[in-house]
């Protein structure tokens, strides 16, 4: 295959990467990094040459949805520190963990798999109106009641505490590193389950997240030589236009369905990872 091939197939695969990236705060890599190996990277080439598209990814939907009001920056804050830390820890236990990892990514893959299902049960009817932006710093503050604009059942209260949300980091950052997974996949059932925010708002402040994530992981892997920039440029081109439109269909979806696709897509990743990691644990 030629070069501009190649360069043309990985743009639309940016693209498609960019709209799952924004739409549902996750890094895309489920879909770059079997994509690009498709075409001719190594495995070493296919995690690398992913993680320099996952940052403009990121900017460009946080961008867009910080318009909204939905990035939580506090919850930003404190999370993506953690999961930085871990993310280096997690990457340099990679060899140490019995099994090359892959019990404990079937545990992951169980414990995402049951979050997605919860993530996709909307909350009561009698406990909910009609969905409104919910804008402002207050609503990431520990304790803070959530009232009937915000969606969510009404009363319940968000629990942005920082040490709960350190330990959201560290184990995404942790898995992330350790596993090669995009921290997004635990973030977004976290921030919603345990954290309580509204599905938006976590959407939107899990795809900060990521960015950040992304950034120790692409650094070492430009270090090591493991990006092929004949993959990675057209990727970071293609996730631009890709993530502001998955950004605007998120803004624009309504809380019940996007509860319902964001946990249709979580499991079936889960569903995914843990079927592959099953295999090659049998092997």
């Amino acid at each position: 295959m030629s070069d501009l091939a190649i360069v043309l197939l990985t743009l639309v695969v940016g693209f498609g990467t960019g709209v799952l990236s924004a739409m549902f705060g996750v890094g895309g890599a489920v879909v770059s990094t079997p994509a690009i190996r498709a075409l001719g990277a190594t495995p070493l080439q296919a995690v690398g040459s992913t993680l320099p598209s996952i940052i403009p990814s990121a900017i460009t939907g946080t961008l867009r949805y910080r318009r909204e009001g939905f990035v939580l920056f506090r919850v930003v804050a404190w999370t993506a520190l953690a999961g930085v830390f871990a993310s280096v820890g997690g990457a340099l236990l990679a060899e140490e963990v019995p099994g090359d990892g892959h019990p404990l990514m079937i545990l992951t893959a169980l414990l995402v798999g049951i979050s997605a299902y919860r993530l996709a049960q909307p909350p009561a009817a009698h406990e909910t109106v009609e969905e409104r932006v919910v804008e402002g710093e207050t609503d990431a503050v520990p304790g803070t009641v959530v009232t009937s604009h915000d969606h969510v059942p009404v009363g319940s209260a968000v629990r942005a505490d920082p040490w709960r949300l350190v330990l959201i980091g560290i184990a995404a950052g942790g898995l992330s590193g350790l596993l090669g997974i995009g921290g997004g996949i635990f973030m977004v059932p976290a921030f919603t389950g345990w954290i309580r925010l509204p599905i938006k708002q976590a959407l939107a402040t899990s795809l900060a997240c990521v960015g950040v994530l992304a950034i120790p992981g692409t650094i070492t892997h430009a270090i090591l030589g493991n990006i092929d920039w004949l993959f990675a440029l057209p990727l970071c081109v293609g996730v631009i236009p890709g993530a502001r439109l998955g950004a605007h269909l998120t803004i624009n979806t309504s809380d019940r369905t996007l509860r319902i696709l964001v946990g249709s897509v979580l499991g079936t990743i889960a569903f995914v990872y843990a079927i592959g990691e099953a295999l090659a644990l049998a092997a």
